[in-house]
């Protein structure tokens, strides 16, 4: 194997590594589990995000390292037709990552909570004695629980369609695929959304002293908005408004 494989998580702390490959003929795919210090290759330790950081999703290189029989998992030719069942795969995927960001949405909500109701003081002019009663507090609240109900509720829509596709995989048509895709892809956007929102408006009901680095609230919206810049909800946008308008299913992707 020779080559440079990007955002490799966790493989400066992996004994084995999953990895696939083009062959150089282009005649297919080959995937194999091989050890991390096989010579030739070299996690090169280079992720310096300001998100993620515990990911260590950084670079890994491959100079003419072996991959012996037994290793491989499996060799796949290519082909011109899909195979819609290992194509649910990515959908999986994508929910998982849908979970991750609306977790660390609803995190930084439930953090911020607290520390307004402790900690947060009231603005000199609002009216009210404590920042709990200030009406501008209480509508970032609102709306930021409205939003969070939202994205849940599309998460929880897109986990009954994923299990259903699932269900069915042995006899999946493009349309039931498709039909998933644009509710995982509807979630996704909805969470972003909402994750980006919250985890940089935190700060308004808290107040300058909560940005105080022993308090580390920024990471919320680091990992967020590391982790959402992997994947442009401007083209699930694109995706779901060819659906609404011409009931045109996403293309088969890695992302869709």
């Amino acid at each position: 194997m020779n080559g440079i494989k990007s955002f490799c998580s966790g493989a400066s702390d992996a004994d084995l590594l999953l990895v696939s490959a083009q062959k150089v003929d282009n005649e297919g795919l080959l995937i194999a589990l091989i050890p991390t210090k096989r010579t030739g290759l070299v996690v090169l330790d280079d992720w310096d995000s300001f998100g993620q950081r515990q990911t260590d999703s950084g670079n890994v290189q491959f100079e003419g390292v072996a991959v012996f029989e037994e290793e491989v998992l499996t060799t796949k030719q290519q082909s011109s037709s899909i195979d819609l069942k290992s194509s649910i795969r990515t959908h999986i995927a994508q929910s998982i990552l849908n979970h991750v960001l609306l977790g660390t949405a609803e995190g930084a909500f439930q953090a911020a909570k607290e520390y307004t109701q402790s900690s947060t003081r009231s603005w000199l002019t609002s009216g009210v004695q404590i920042a709990t009663e200030d009406p501008y507090y209480i509508h970032h609240y609102g709306e930021w629980f409205v939003k969070l109900q939202a994205a849940n509720a599309l998460a929880q829509i897109a986990n009954e369609k994923l299990q259903a596709t699932w269900d069915n995989r042995q006899h999946l048509t493009m349309e039931q695929r498709g039909e998933c895709s644009i509710a995982v892809a509807t979630a996704k956007v909805q969470i972003v959304k909402t994750a980006l929102e919250v985890t940089s408006g935190m700060f308004e009901v808290m107040g300058a002293r909560a940005t105080s680095a022993k308090y580390n609230f920024d990471r919320y919206w680091r990992n967020v908005r590391t982790h959402t810049l992997h994947d442009p909800i401007a083209y699930k946008l694109r995706d779901i408004g060819d659906f609404a308008l011409n009931r045109k299913y996403p293309q088969i992707s890695p992302y869709s």
